[in-house]
């Protein structure tokens, strides 16, 4: 490459040296060999962190999120409230309630009767952790985990709710948790995206999930998640057209490069040099990405830790599994969605289905990832968007019952990357509705989860339409007592 080029890259900021050098990895890694300095950053650029190299030395390398979307029980999995089978049927007082507002499914209601859990709770592990016979797999794992029983929100409604969790905000078109990683920290694999999404589905009422929830929103599109599926091609388009070989394939995107190339040059767009990128990404996946997503590879041994279910693709199960390989490989965020979790009726039923869906292959995927010695590095994270009330939405009978959506407090667990094993945070009043002791925001869940990987959620900032803007918003502490 001419001297006088590198030279004149010298005065520019990495994101232009990237954009203006991308027609292949070979003058990134030239560039990275000339400019040993190009990936340290400078904390006076306005919008910019360094890619790849975190503010302080990280806990965590990578991040695999369970989402349960549409919101399970913390009454019946994770906090314990014997209090409420003691006052079943009485309406709940408005003492605790504090005029707190409700959802249109139930302000309406006449009365609000108390209802404690079906399921019988029992305590495990060194913490005496209370967790609902439901979830018996977890509970084999619990001294791998720290749960949070004080998450709390503002977001009433799924949308909104899911949306701050994954973005930060409840409107749209910002950037998620997983572009932002991406963002500052780059990918560990230059053959795999640094953020990726697996979708699975339940018994119960499925909330959607949408694309808006894995965006890059105003980062480059390069950062968007890549939604992986269960049928015969996992990324779209990613194979070569009938009839063309990897040679013609290699040589019309050398093409395209140039014309994109010539293209930046005159009109600056730096989406054209993220495409650029893209493509080459595209290509690089079609060697890796179906490697990965080949189970049957896996030891018997695997397949029973994971449940059968592993082997059918689109499953919980399987997604865990694929999980597991994925975050081995190198992926920065990998993000599961398993819908299913709205019980606003016939809980009993719904919630011990769609429990035994997950239980199993969530707490497979921890020891997997102990076992293998990854656990460490990776942090693993439980949980949905906000938590269930108190008291039934609708009629209570004997044998049934639904609760609505709450807010004010709710429980998820995480495991590995630096959170302190073994251990119960935070807690709730003796009827479950507002927290008493340690709350955690949502944003500062956020925070400490990129603490955990090495950055500081005050100075992972981009500028955009004048506006500096972060995964955090202008709040969010790091809870530190819950970190090793």
């Amino acid at each position: 490459m001419d001297k006088n080029i590198i030279e004149h890259h010298l005065n520019l900021n990495r994101r232009k040296f990237l954009s203006t050098m991308s027609l292949g990895l070979g003058s990134v890694a030239l560039g990275s060999l000339l400019m040993p300095d190009l990936f340290k950053g400078n904390g006076q650029m306005e919008g910019e962190l360094a890619a790849a190299i975190p503010d302080f030395a990280p806990k965590a390398k990578r991040v695999i999120y369970l989402f349960q979307n549409g919101a399970p029980s913390q009454l019946e999995s994770f906090d314990y409230k014997p209090k409420l089978k003691e006052m079943v049927g009485q309406d709940l007082p408005e003492s605790i309630r504090g005029g707190q507002r409700l959802t249109g499914m139930t302000a309406n209601q006449s009365s609000f009767p108390l209802v404690g859990s079906f399921s019988g709770f029992n305590q495990y592990g060194e913490s005496g952790a209370w967790i609902s016979d439901l979830f018996p797999y977890t509970s084999k794992i619990v001294d791998d985990i720290c749960i949070v029983r004080s998450l709390h929100t503002e977001a009433i409604n799924h949308d909104p709710a899911l949306t701050f969790f994954q973005t930060g905000a409840q409107q749209g078109n910002r950037p998620s948790m997983g572009a932002w990683l991406s963002y500052g920290l780059g990918s560990e694999n230059k053959n795999l995206p640094a953020f990726t999404v697996l979708l699975s589905r339940g018994i119960g009422n499925g909330q959607g999930v949408y694309s808006k929830l894995w965006t890059n929103g105003f980062l480059d599109s390069v950062h968007q998640g890549v939604q992986f599926s269960s049928g015969e091609d996992p990324v779209l388009y990613l194979r070569d057209p009938k009839g063309m070989s990897r040679v013609e394939r290699r040589k019309i995107l050398d093409n395209l490069a140039e014309l994109n190339h010539m293209s930046y040059e005159k009109f600056g767009d730096p989406e054209i040099s993220a495409k650029i990128q893209q493509y080459e990404m595209a290509y690089r996946m079609q060697t890796t990405v179906p490697d990965i997503m080949d189970l049957s590879k896996e030891p018997d041994s695997v397949i029973k830790l994971y449940g059968p279910d592993c082997l059918v693709p689109g499953t919980y199960a399987a997604n865990c599994l694929l999980a597991r390989k994925l975050s081995e490989s190198g992926v920065r965020f990998v993000q599961l969605y398993h819908q299913g979790w709205d019980q606003h009726g016939n809980l009993p039923y719904e919630i011990t289905r769609q429990a035994k869906d997950v239980d199993q292959a969530s707490a497979a995927l921890v020891t997997d990832l102990k076992q293998r010695g990854l656990l460490d590095e990776t942090l693993v994270i439980w949980g949905g968007e906000f938590g269930r009330t108190n008291y039934s939405q609708g009629k209570l009978t004997k044998d049934n019952y639904g609760r609505d959506h709450h807010p004010r407090c709710f429980s998820i667990w995480m495991a590995g990357g630096g959170i302190k094993p073994g251990t119960v945070y935070g807690e709730t009043d003796e009827l479950g509705y507002n927290v008493i002791k340690n709350p955690v925001h949502v944003h500062d869940f956020q925070a400490t989860v990129l603490n955990q990987l090495g950055l500081d959620h005050e100075k992972l900032i981009y500028k955009h339409l004048g506006r500096r803007f972060r995964l955090t918003d202008v709040s969010g502490k790091v809870v530190k007592d819950i970190l090793v």
